[in-house]
């Protein structure tokens, strides 16, 4: 039997067992959860009503692990659920929404590491409150991605568009676009791709939408083939399965320069938080329309 642990009024079972292990500071379930109460003043806002998909490692990041989007039924009554659509297979099915700190803790007792949540929320899912633009380098490449990201940025602003970014934990950057949610995915979507095919334009020696990485080479590819029903993001403050718990954290516009993708950890980003705040928060005040991007962008691509 291993160790047993209240967190937040919820039951960590094992939680002495290590989740991220050997690269790296170990990492234990108790650690995992504990960050994962810390930090949900900051992260709640970014994921209450948002039906997320679940990536499990229950034997750690060095084990199999695997995605679960039904909630199960042994889930506790406080774990909220958001019913949805299956277009696929014609059926609904209830996902879990994060919309209380209890709700992250267990998730973690659960060996959920990372929650990806939908663009849109509960009350529309058909209608996207997000637009993402993933940035993701094909090859090591750091200044390569910055300058990618960079652009995405300015793009944007000529488009009249606030935009936010933060690294994803991974290898690059997301930056999102926070919307009203007027229109449905397809035009999100289709938006999205001419604006990613204006940005290719500009610099085809740095940045593809190939989606097949056999054809990118050694350029950024900018990912926005998740802006569609049902696909999903990584969150702010969530944790990435990789040595040393790297978290997405929300960055300002002038840190892309400095701040790596990988750089923050559930061991620093508290104390992150606190020097400097989170840039992403009360962004639900900054949902804009597309219409007149929309136009601008037109005249752009020239269509």
């Amino acid at each position: 039997m291993g160790e047993t642990v209240r967190i937040a009024q919820v039951r960590i079972d094992h939680a002495d067992k290590v989740l991220f292990g050997p690269d790296g500071p170990p990492v234990t379930k108790a650690d995992l959860a504990r960050y994962c109460a810390d930090i949900a003043v900051a992260m709640l806002p970014h994921t209450r009503g948002r039906p997320i998909s679940m990536e499990r490692f229950p034997h750690g990041i060095d084990g199999e692990s695997f995605f679960e989007k039904r909630a199960p039924a042994y889930f506790p009554d406080f774990v909220h659920r958001v019913r949805v659509d299956v277009e696929t297979e014609h059926r609904s099915q209830d996902q879990v929404a994060i919309d209380n700190t209890q709700t992250l803790v267990y998730l973690a007792d659960q060996a959920c590491l990372t929650p990806h949540t939908w663009l849109s929320t509960a009350a529309d899912l058909e209608r996207p409150d997000q637009l993402i633009v993933d940035l993701d380098p094909t090859v090591p490449g750091l200044e390569a991605v910055r300058r990618a990201t960079t652009m995405v940025g300015q793009l944007c602003a000529e488009l009249g568009l606030t935009a936010f970014v933060k690294t994803t934990g991974s290898r690059g950057y997301h930056v999102m676009i926070p919307l009203r949610p007027d229109h449905d995915f397809d035009v999100v979507r289709d938006f999205a791709h001419r604006f990613a095919e204006v940005l290719v334009a500009r610099d085809r020696d740095l940045l593809t939408t190939a989606a097949r990485k056999a054809k990118r080479g050694d350029r950024v590819y900018l990912d926005v083939a998740r802006n569609a029903y049902a696909q999903t993001a990584v969150p702010p403050f969530a944790v990435r399965a990789r040595p040393g718990a790297p978290v997405s954290m929300p960055i300002t516009w002038d840190e892309v320069d400095t701040v790596a993708p990988q750089e923050f950890t559930i061991a620093s980003a508290a104390r992150r938080l606190k020097t400097h705040g989170d840039p992403w928060a009360g962004i639900a005040r900054h949902r804009q329309g597309l219409s007149r991007a929309m136009e601008r962008l037109e005249r752009l691509s020239g269509t």
